[in-house]
């Protein structure tokens, strides 16, 4: 607030386009381990914590600054599950130590999957008044948890292979998000369409 009482407004910059790459790029990975093109945890952590993590804890907090209440919570929530992901592997790998490693339960990321499906239904149905890109994200991300569930609590193989494959494509998508809302922006006109909003 100035001396004259006029409220000063700080403009920041539209932070969509670096979480949707942070999140593009953390499913990207993650599904090329899960689809057997890559192997082990020990590179897809850091990338967990920092693009999936940070990138979109970084857009949430900007997201809040522009009272973007689905932006800050899905970008929030999401990049805190990277991160506690990320906290997980590590444990099951040992990184903490034997005691922890020998408590691992995968039933319990289980009930988290279970969690996580019931956040992102809601999230899904808030997505109807954004756009089309957003909306095949949140339906994918749904398929993405029900598969993780349901693989968690050894429900079959084919479970793994479906929230494989949604994983990967809710990185194309990501990427493409990403890209037309910065050419969108850049440029003031549609250079990427994103479809329009189910829900006005």
């Amino acid at each position: 607030m100035h001396e004259k009482g006029t409220y000063v407004r700080i403009e920041v910059a539209d932070p969509t386009p670096l979480g949707l790459t942070g999140l593009a790029m953390v499913t990207l990975v993650a599904a090329s381990q899960k689809l057997g093109l890559t192997e082990g945890l020990s590179i897809l952590i850091p990338w967990a914590i920092f693009l999936g993590g940070f990138a979109q804890l970084i857009a949430a907090v900007y997201d809040f600054k522009h009272n973007n209440l689905f932006g800050s919570t899905a970008f929030a929530a999401y990049g805190l599950f990277w991160i506690s992901m990320a906290a997980s592997w590590m444990i099951k790998m040992g990184v903490f130590g034997k005691v922890l490693a020998d408590g691992f339960d995968v039933r319990q990321l289980g009930v988290i999957f279970l969690g996580y499906l019931f956040f992102s239904l809601f999230m899904t149905v808030a997505a109807f008044k954004t756009n089309k890109a957003l909306i095949a994200i949140m339906v994918l991300i749904d398929v993405l948890f029900i598969g993780l569930m349901l693989d968690s609590f050894k429900m079959g193989e084919y479970w793994h292979t479906i929230a494989a494959w949604s994983e990967l494509a809710i990185s194309l998508i990501g990427f493409y998000a990403a890209g037309a809302n910065m050419l969108n922006k850049s440029y003031g006109r549609t250079i990427l369409p994103l479809g329009s909003a189910i829900w006005k």
